[in-house]
């Protein structure tokens, strides 16, 4: 191992080595990416033990199918991608927390915080799957990653004026397939 992390090669080329059985590429990807995803996961999950699994869960996802990447965006937010979704799966198996009851004097969550909700409790992955993927990577990235539009934008591969648009779009889906 050098002093850089980093060999020049971008991660999509990084990922056609890893389709090749290059163990040097996954391990370049990994140091690359699990630190984020780990402190991004983290935020979405208390649990470090379940946070580690889903890190591992990810690498060995992006080991055995570096083919899942259409080519298309940034490998970073199809990484992302997989980290969510095994997050999700990771919160399925928990056993279900009761929930206080709400006061009637509260105000209603926006839609935002159902998602959050919904990422806790397990039922945010069937109100994403019903939006588009166009419109699912934008509340992956947004609201899920809390990227600003300009980072989403750059990270989607779409100007952030299309991130605003999607957004806008997704939100009444999302509120109505939350309720």
């Amino acid at each position: 191992m050098g002093t850089s992390d980093d060999d020049g090669r971008t991660d999509a080329q990084l990922l056609g080595a890893v389709a090749d059985g290059a163990r040097s590429a996954m391990h370049l990807l990994y140091r690359r990416h699990a630190p984020w995803l780990v402190l991004r996961l983290s935020r979405r999950c208390a649990d470090p033990g379940l946070v580690d699994e889903v890190v591992q869960d990810t690498f060995v996802a992006v080991w055995r199918r570096p083919g899942g990447y259409r080519g298309t965006g940034e490998v970073a937010a199809w990484i992302w991608g997989i980290g969510v979704r095994r997050l999700i799966d990771g919160f399925r198996r928990q056993p279900a927390r009761r929930l206080p009851l709400v006061d009637a004097n509260e105000p209603v969550p926006s839609a935002e915080e159902q998602v959050l909700l919904g990422v806790e409790h397990g039922d945010l992955a069937g109100a994403l799957n019903s939006l588009s993927p166009e419109l699912r990577a934008v509340v992956q990235a947004t609201v899920l990653d809390g990227l600003t539009t300009r980072e989403a934008g750059r990270l989607l591969g779409i100007p952030p004026g299309t991130d605003k648009t999607r957004m806008m779009r997704a939100k009444p889906l999302l509120r109505e397939a939350l309720v």
